[in-house]
């Protein structure tokens, strides 16, 4: 489990990622809030450990900006100040749990575990990949927090690519797989290729980074494209 500690007081942050990393858990840290919120963007996590009282950026200003561009991560709060409304602040920008300084490093670990639970639950029903956000109960998506008007085909497919991220998935495969054709003599490589194109307009057209790739000669991908200048 990868933990993401945002927290200015070096000497807190370190004792955190100390103690996390005795449990087993994989920490980074950021001391400033331009920092974790870059950090948070661009590498992925299991949980966001967040102080309220940042430099150059709120611990606040993180939480509602992150969740505007529909991260999911569970979010524990950390503030010195127990007053309810600065509580309910934070609750109502997104944060999923609330610690308040001076606390037992085991109460903690005891939040920790519990995040780690409900995220565990929720990944079942979502699916994400950077902005794009999948609810499989719900058969809903959406993307930068915008809702996208899919077909009942178009969400198979995409959950299928989705589920495979990373992974090239071949005209066979989604033959096989989502169109449930295993036997036919005739492909359906054409019919393949005009849904991934209408799927690619609503899913990567209105947005900068695109999600949607075509591995010529063989199908396709789901990938952030900085994965793909990397690799």
């Amino acid at each position: 489990m990868r933990i993401l500690v945002i927290e200015d007081e070096l000497k807190l942050a370190k004792a955190l990622r100390e103690g996390l990393e005795a449990e087993q858990y994989q920490v980074s840290l950021a001391h400033t809030g331009e920092e974790g919120f870059y950090i948070a963007q661009t590498e992925s996590f299991d949980l966001l450990i967040l102080d309220v009282m940042l430099p150059r950026r709120s611990g606040l200003e993180i939480l509602a900006n992150m969740r505007r561009l529909g991260f999911t991560i569970p979010v524990l709060m950390l503030t010195a100040r127990d007053a309810i409304e600065d509580r309910v602040r934070g609750l109502d920008n997104g944060a999923d749990d609330y610690l308040v300084k001076p606390f037992a490093f085991p109460e903690l670990l005891a939040r920790v575990r519990a995040l780690s639970r409900r995220a565990t639950y929720d990944a079942a029903e979502k699916l994400r990949i950077a902005d794009l956000e999948l609810d499989v109960i719900r058969r809903s998506v959406t993307r930068g927090g915008q809702i996208l008007d899919l077909t009942a085909r178009e969400f198979e497919l995409l959950e299928y690519l989705v589920r495979h991220h990373d992974q090239v998935v071949s005209r066979e495969m989604l033959t096989r797989d989502v169109w449930k054709e295993a036997g036919r003599h005739t492909p359906l490589d054409n019919v393949i290729d005009v849904h991934v194109a209408r799927l690619r307009r609503k899913v990567d057209d209105p947005f900068d980074e695109k999600l949607v790739h075509t591995v010529r000669g063989v199908g396709f991908v789901v990938r952030q494209e900085q994965d793909r200048d990397q690799g």
